[in-house]
């Protein structure tokens, strides 16, 4: 008998050590940063099974592209991730960018503020943006009890930033779910607005040194990280190290900002509070951006602010490749290597070991969320101009249906 109380005791205590350190999950990930080492399982971690998954997309992101609105839909897919991030006081907490829509993790804890966030986001899509976000949030217990999982590794390009990746079959399930109406949240009240404070997209287009822009989008044909698949993932990770016929989108001068009035929409839509307040505040914004357009553009250092240091964090903070169940990448490439990728990717769906997606455009652009205190951990989701992972998604839908596959990709 006392064995067992002992025995009792020790497991109510691992739950409580459980749940103290559950809102620290994240927090506490070791950072990678060999974008090479990206699929070898020892790096992912579970999610905790009190957590929580959200996902939000853009609906018939397709056709608001097809209208020239991606910078709109773009800007939809960050404002999830702004919205939640200040909503949660800025911790950490794991996240994707998905270009038309966005995927995140959350404690248990902070389910409530998640859903309230996620809700106002919604609204403030709708009217400000005019595009439907729909946003969903369910309990990773729901994944795990289709056999799937979600399980979570922290990559950091830069000393400054780190992007989630995840693995395990969980997002894919959960998408596909919001879109079926499954675990909705429900848009709050009209004119509820998040907070968006950081969200902005100032930068011009990025036009690609070689000759095109690829966006691409792969996923295993089976659920699960196969070894086939992770194979043909480190073969396309090793081409890219050792090719001269392609590279990172941003270039190392970083982007060319453009004009001080050029840009400020969404950040002049994003401003919360009464409209006495955000009057002031857009003012504000507006003074703000002229200085520093010049100052940008001069390549002067004044004060604290040196445009030199700013560019090079930017090339290293951009965000152009992740795994979440997906490999996405952006990439600055000839059309030589595009057309070699297409049929290496091609020969492998054939062998039943992946379905893909590409979109080839002539630029890429930059959506940005920068903390509200200035530093160094300002983050750059970077996209085709084109249609994007968005588009990429679209063709691998179609790809899959044509050989009778059914794979949850963006509509």
């Amino acid at each position: 008998m006392a064995a067992m109380r002992k025995s009792a005791g020790t497991a109510r205590q691992g739950e409580l050590a459980m749940r103290r350190t559950a809102p620290d999950f994240y927090r506490s990930l070791p950072r990678f940063t060999a974008f090479s080492s990206l699929m070898d399982p020892g790096l992912y971690r579970p999610l905790p099974a009190t957590w929580w998954l959200g996902v939000a997309d853009v609906v018939c992101s397709q056709q608001q592209i097809g209208l020239g609105r991606y910078k709109a839909v773009n800007a939809a897919g960050a404002a999830t991730i702004a919205a939640v991030s200040n909503a949660l006081g800025r911790r950490e907490f794991p996240f994707v960018f998905g270009g038309d829509g966005a995927s995140l993790a959350i404690a248990s804890e902070d389910v409530d503020t998640a859903r309230d966030a996620l809700a106002a986001t919604a609204v403030w899509v709708r009217e400000a943006l005019q595009l439907e976000l729909r946003t969903a949030l369910l309990p990773v217990a729901a994944v795990r009890d289709r056999g799937l999982d979600v399980r979570v590794a922290r990559y950091a390009p830069s000393p400054h930033v780190s992007y989630a990746m995840f693995s395990g079959g969980g997002l894919p399930w959960a998408e596909a779910a919001m879109k079926a109406g499954d675990y909705a949240v429900a848009p709050a009240e009209p004119g509820s607005q998040p907070d968006l404070t950081g969200l902005s997209c100032r930068w011009q287009e990025i036009r690609p040194r070689h000759a095109l822009m690829l966006s691409l989008m792969l996923v295993p044909k089976h659920s699960g990280d196969a070894p086939a698949f992770r194979q043909l993932v480190q073969e396309i990770l090793h081409s890219l190290d050792i090719s001269d016929e392609v590279a990172r989108p941003m270039q190392d001068e970083g982007p060319q900002m453009r004009g001080p009035w050029a840009g400020l929409d969404l950040e002049l839509r994003a401003v919360p509070g009464s409209r006495r307040s955000r009057l002031w505040r857009k003012l504000h914004i507006v003074a703000r951006s002229i200085p520093e357009y010049l100052i940008y553009r001069s390549g002067l250092r004044v004060g604290a602010f040196d445009p030199a240091v700013l560019r090079h964090e930017i090339v290293g903070n951009t965000d152009f490749r992740k795994y979440d169940d997906a490999l996405r990448m952006t990439l600055d490439c000839t059309e030589v290597f595009a057309d070699q990728l297409e049929a290496q990717l091609t020969a492998a769906e054939a062998q039943g070991i992946c379905h893909f997606g590409l979109e080839r455009q002539l630029a890429a652009q930059l959506t940005c969320i920068s903390p509200p205190v200035p530093g160094s951990g300002h983050m750059h989701f970077i996209d085709g101009a084109g249609g994007g992972y968005a588009a990429a998604a679209a063709r691998l839908k179609g790809r899959a249906a044509s050989v009778g596959a059914v794979v949850p990709s963006n509509p």
